[in-house]
């Protein structure tokens, strides 16, 4: 079973997939992380984030393992990652490990942008978080201050609206939800309200159609 969580920054997706994962016993995959780490590794090497070729010679050789999670978290990355995940040659160029992760015997959980729509069509449950921008924006600014991280609210709110225009707004791949996604607003929801949402959709899925193989199906480790 691949279940493939989908939706904007703060809308609560990273969470839900993770606590599916745990319910559901399937490895989980971040795929924003991904991203972060592509950004990560222009912004250590002194590219300019909006250097297609030098991030697609990025993408071709990093090395997942290479990074620290503290390096890969926080607000500045959270948007350089939005600005190299726009760039056609960084997303085809990550496809085939997301596609890999997505194989493995079982199924797996991801989560991320374009999991139901580019990375897993097939995927048998595809879920679509989403909250207002004024929600979510509360959401990243109680993160970051727990992180030690001053940010004021309206700066936050800027970004995640500037974010949410470049995520759909971009040519390839754009954030939208699956044709056959359930949209879940997550606005005035718990997080133990919205997972037991999601695991309502999911089990109503898994009753209603047969199992279908991931796109690319092969057994291999991301």
């Amino acid at each position: 079973m691949v279940i493939a969580v989908d939706g904007p920054a703060a809308s609560g997706k990273g969470t839900l997939a993770r606590r599916l994962s745990a319910h559901y016993g399937l490895p989980y995959l971040d795929t924003g992380l991904l991203y972060r780490m592509v950004a990560r590794a222009m912004l250590d090497a002194g590219h300019d984030l909006r250097d297609a070729a030098a991030a697609g010679d990025v993408v071709s050789r990093f090395d997942e393992g290479a990074f620290a999670e503290e390096a890969l978290r926080g607000r500045e990355i959270g948007e350089a990652a939005s600005v190299v995940a726009a760039m056609p040659a960084v997303r085809s160029g990550l496809i085939a490990r997301q596609r890999r992760f997505a194989a493995q015997p079982g199924g797996a959980v991801l989560d991320g942008r374009d999991i139901g729509t580019v990375i897993c069509p097939q995927a048998q449950a595809k879920l679509f978080v989403t909250a207002t921008p004024e929600v979510r924006a509360a959401r990243r600014h109680k993160e970051l201050a727990g992180r030690g991280e001053a940010a004021p609210f309206d700066g936050i709110l800027a970004d995640i609206r500037r974010r949410d225009a470049r995520d759909s707004g971009r040519s390839d791949a754009p954030l939208r939800a699956a044709e056959d996604a359930v949209v879940l607003d997550t606005s005035a929801l718990t997080v133990d309200e919205a997972l037991a949402a999601a695991i309502a959709i999911i089990e109503g899925r898994r009753d209603s159609a047969p199992a279908v193989p991931p796109h690319g199906a092969v057994t291999a480790r991301l």
